[in-house]
């Protein structure tokens, strides 16, 4: 067994892909919040989607069940969203083509203005096929349900924890759900749908379609990706290295 885990570590590494085991204190706390539904203060907002809407009834909701203050995540009835696969920011580079089949993609993030001044000017925004980040928050004009994380203290680009297929993903908050469909959530970078599950299952138009998938945005300051965050990564795993000491420290507030 040990030179098929050796044959697969140095796939993994030159691929770019990297990925952490999820602690025990995450673990504990994924098995804890999952049951049941989150109601009451516990719940910031809800009537979301966790699919296209299509024969489910809007169950899913913004949660900071045990974490009030602290932290916010995706919660449904005994469960959690699943993964759909976002490609829009910086298009110049085209990763190995798997965003090609995307039928929606955007030529910019929520936050492109602050990718530019944070990186001071090194990209002119995140690219899905290196940036690990996470769509969160859903702003509508047709009247629908919409929810600011702001208004809860989570700041632009500050770092997400991403539970999926028994790995912890640190990723960044750097774009939202918008009002060309129903009001859904659970969508993250291609880049970080690729670290959960693989080239083979993951292209801009196929994700996960189980929902039990953890996200979770952090409160405050102290949640933002530090100095040596390297806006101008070259691959997932350069990036995903520079935030992972932040990660690290904010998933202690999972309790």
């Amino acid at each position: 067994m040990k030179p098929a885990i050796t044959l697969l570590a140095i796939l993994a590494a030159a691929q770019g892909i990297t990925a952490l085991k999820v602690p025990q204190n995450v673990r504990d706390f994924y098995q804890r919040v999952k049951v049941g539904r989150c109601e009451g203060s516990d719940k910031l907002k809800g009537g979301f989607f966790d699919r296209s809407g299509k024969n489910e009834k809007a169950q899913w909701s913004y949660c900071q069940k045990s974490v009030a203050g602290q932290a916010i995540f995706l919660h449904g009835p005994n469960t959690f969203a699943n993964m759909d696969i976002d490609c829009d920011g910086d298009l110049s580079d085209p990763g190995d083509g798997r965003c090609g089949s995307s039928e929606d993609t955007q030529g910019q993030t929520a936050f492109v203005d602050q990718v530019r001044k944070v990186s001071k000017n090194k990209i002119k925004d995140l690219n899905a096929n290196i940036h690990p980040y996470v769509v969160f928050g859903n702003d509508r004009e047709d009247g629908g349900p919409t929810f600011n994380p702001q208004k809860y203290g989570v700041k632009p680009l500050s770092v997400m924890a991403v539970v999926c297929g028994e790995k912890l993903i640190y990723g960044t908050w750097a774009d939202t759900n918008g009002d060309d469909g129903p009001p859904v959530v659970g969508e993250a970078s291609i880049s970080l749908a690729t670290a959960c599950y693989g080239t083979k299952a993951i292209n801009g138009n196929s994700g996960h379609d189980e929902s039990d998938v953890l996200y979770v945005a952090f409160t405050g300051e102290d949640a933002l990706p530090g100095p040596r965050t390297k806006w101008d990564a070259k691959n997932f795993k350069e990036f995903e290295d520079s935030i992972e000491e932040v990660g690290n420290r904010l998933i202690k507030r999972l309790k």
